[in-house]
């Protein structure tokens, strides 16, 4: 097993330029298979629903990128015109602020020169903000290949969920039989706990995403599209959607408005946000049934984009799931075990 483990990451890290699109299929595939499952109960051929899933995945994502991407550049665009206003209007609120800061404490704790620094490495910050968004939005479709997405990704998907049990049952056939069955187990563990923390996440990015988007746009933010949708894609990664969102949004307020009531607004939205998240999505939709702490999927998401960059992000999750279910096996095994039961006795 630690050779088979051993060749797999060697293998994955001399192929992972090459591997991205076929992980992506894969993890269309495996999201997909319930649907296709149905439709073939109810006697659509698997090929025919395989076909039609994906027309329709790949349909509305299109969709999605024609209704959202110019909606983004143009509110780029008005980052780009407002960015030195932004600053400045940071840049006043946060000097009005350590001037009060400076009456409270005295000149010996807040002076001058500590203020202008605050102000300058503030608006530093938000101008790398800035610029750095509008490379990555604007040139995002770089990070892949257009042949890749529209053609590489839907063809692998289709087979594969085409496929996808008979290569279930093909790799069941493989397993030593004195083991089967705890490998079954397992595999049927990690299922369970993958599909449900996929479920989640994918729930929790669309809802966030598309309630940070619609409110921050009525509560008059400029960008409040742009910093929405990003809040909610960034969900994925356990709380730093929300936080980046929340600093994001809370910067452009104060550049924008100047004013504290507004920006209580958009703290308040962003609490709002995080109540339904931790009190409605969760709870409600999914119970207990997500077994992957935040800290561990987090690790797990760096780790992996360390490593493998964008292929090593895709990988990340499910291999976390894994080594989550098989350190629960052995822990329960070794609870069961003589070793922690009965322990030898040495001396007397």
């Amino acid at each position: 097993m630690l050779g088979l483990a051993g060749a797999l990451l060697f293998s994955l890290w001399l192929f992972q330029g090459i591997l991205t699109p076929f992980v992506l299929a894969a993890v269309i595939a495996y999201f997909l298979d319930p649907l296709a499952t149905r439709l073939a109960r109810i006697g659509i051929r698997r090929g025919l629903g395989a076909f039609l899933l994906i027309f329709v995945l790949m349909t509305v994502g299109l969709l999605a990128v024609l209704l959202f991407y110019p909606l983004i550049l143009a509110q780029l665009g008005i980052l780009v015109q407002r960015l030195p206003t932004y600053i400045a209007g940071v840049g006043a609120v946060l000097r009005d602020g350590l001037i009060r800061l400076e009456e409270a404490l005295g000149p010996e704790m807040v002076d001058q020169r500590l203020r202008e620094l605050a102000i300058t490495q503030a608006g530093s910050m938000l101008a790398w903000l800035g610029t750095a968004a509008t490379r990555l939005i604007g040139g995002g479709f770089a990070l892949f290949q257009v042949f890749t997405l529209l053609v590489v990704v839907p063809v692998v998907a289709f087979y594969l969920l085409r496929d996808w049990a008979a290569m279930l049952a093909r790799i069941e056939s493989w397993l030593p039989r004195r083991n089967a069955s705890v490998l079954r187990q397992l595999a049927r563990d990690t299922d369970r706990v993958l599909s449900a923390w996929l479920r989640g996440q994918l729930l929790c990015c669309a809802a966030l995403g598309v309630f940070y988007a619609i409110a921050l746009q009525l509560a008059g933010l400029e960008l409040g599209l742009t910093v929405g949708l990003m809040a909610g894609v960034l969900t994925f990664i356990p709380y730093v959607g929300s936080l980046t969102g929340f600093a994001v949004a809370v910067l452009l307020a104060i550049g924008q408005f100047g004013s504290w009531n507004e920006v209580l607004v958009i703290v308040g939205i962003f609490v709002v946000g995080q109540t339904i998240e931790g009190y409605v999505i969760y709870p409600y939709l999914l119970g207990d049934r997500v077994e992957l702490h935040a800290v561990w999927v987090i690790f797990a998401l760096f780790a992996g984009g360390v490593a493998f960059g964008f292929l090593g992000v895709l990988l990340a999750v499910p291999m976390a799931a894994a080594l989550g279910v098989v350190a629960r096996y052995w822990l329960r095994r070794y609870l069961e075990s003589p070793l922690y039961l009965d322990p030898p006795r040495t001396g007397t």
